[in-house]
């Protein structure tokens, strides 16, 4: 066991005063963030940003809520600095310089969706905290409406920027898709990023693995909806491909760090390319050294997720537990012992949170 001294240092009053503050602030904006994810996902902030000044009553007629609760939502909302009052009137105001951050409307700029994920980790943290006491992890199963959260936020960066903005970093990419190529997705969810590749490059074709079948089945009802006739979907490990070198493009959205052994499935998806095949990966724009991490300002709420989310499912089956903070220079390590080479990182705009890596199989 490693010997531990006593912190001797002298106590500073200033300094416990300012972070008691702090502490204050952190509770507050913790409720505050639980209420923010009831504003989404009630389409209260939808709705309050195409209203004038409005009564809690004209709120509550206007999106159909109880007005009981949707008062007192708007307390904290208005204690909070979110919402503006007037007491004359009784009536709240959602300034369209919050809704730009708040609202569907806005797409991935949608801060308040984010909140989503604040009641998932509510509901498992006791299993987390299990974990500590214990080691092992909390396994994805145990994750309530986790995929269909995560489908949301997908869509709102792929419905925006896919098409026009991601596959254009893939040297090459966009001509070969348009000419028809083989494509798979690795992770694909609910399948909604395959489905509108198929749909815009209907000469390449295109099939998504995922061990989820629920997300299975979402992908392909998604995919017949559309009439796809180029995308299919398959339950399969992805750490096992099969060696066949078929495949142009392999693509992988925020998954290759929550998988058990990141390192097996990228080598994988190497013999699962054909030589000179592409890997187009988006993962975290992080670092696994903390110290890289301090200037990020979403740097607490990405090991926040990394560790109710993706640390701990990777070890909940014996995994690695990577995590989300892995970084660009360990990916490029695992990129480069799976063999690929030409590894390049470009980033979106608009798209802040992620790092996307282009490689080649050599």
């Amino acid at each position: 066991m490693e010997e531990t001294t006593m912190n001797t240092q002298a106590f500073d009053d200033g300094k416990a005063e300012a972070f008691g503050g702090k502490m204050t602030d952190i509770l507050n904006y913790s409720f505050l963030g639980y209420m923010c994810s009831i504003g989404h996902q009630t389409g209260l902030f939808d709705t309050m940003s195409g209203l004038a000044a409005t009564t809690s009553e004209g709120i509550a007629d206007a999106t159909g809520l109880n007005e009981r609760y949707v008062r007192e939502w708007l307390g904290g909302m208005v204690a909070g600095g979110i919402v503006e009052y007037d007491p004359g009137a009784a009536a709240y105001t959602l300034p369209q310089e919050h809704a730009q951050v708040l609202t569907r409307a806005s797409g991935p700029d949608n801060m308040a969706f984010y909140a989503s994920y604040l009641s998932i980790i509510g509901e498992i943290e006791q299993q987390v905290v299990d974990s500590f006491r214990n080691g092992g992890g909390v396994p994805y199963s145990a994750y309530p409406r986790f995929q269909t959260v995560q489908a949301e936020e997908s869509a709102m960066l792929f419905d925006t920027a896919l098409v026009g903005s991601m596959m254009p970093l893939l040297p090459g990419g966009v001509d070969a898709l348009v000419a028809g190529i083989r494509v798979a997705d690795i992770g694909c969810g609910q399948g909604h990023a395959l489905n509108l590749l198929a749909k815009a490059f209907p000469n390449s074709h295109f099939v998504g693995y995922d061990l989820s079948e629920e997300g299975i089945a979402a992908a392909r009802q998604e995919a017949t909806a559309l009439g796809l006739r180029n995308a299919s979907f398959e339950i399969r490990d992805v750490a096992d491909l099969g060696a066949d070198g078929s495949y142009d493009l392999i693509t992988a959205f925020d998954t290759i760090h929550d998988l058990a052994q990141p390192g097996k499935a990228l080598r994988s998806i190497a013999e699962a390319l054909r030589p000179g095949g592409l890997l187009f990966m988006g993962e975290f724009a992080a670092s696994s050294n903390l110290e890289e991490n301090l200037d990020n300002p979403m740097a607490s709420m990405l090991y926040g997720f990394s560790l109710f989310y993706c640390m701990t499912t990777s070890l909940a089956i014996g995994g690695d537990g990577v995590g989300t903070m892995w970084g660009e220079q360990t990916a490029r390590e695992y990129l480069q012992e799976a063999g690929f080479t030409d590894v390049e990182v470009k980033q979106v705009e608009g798209d802040p949170l992620h790092n996307y890596f282009t490689a080649k199989k050599q």
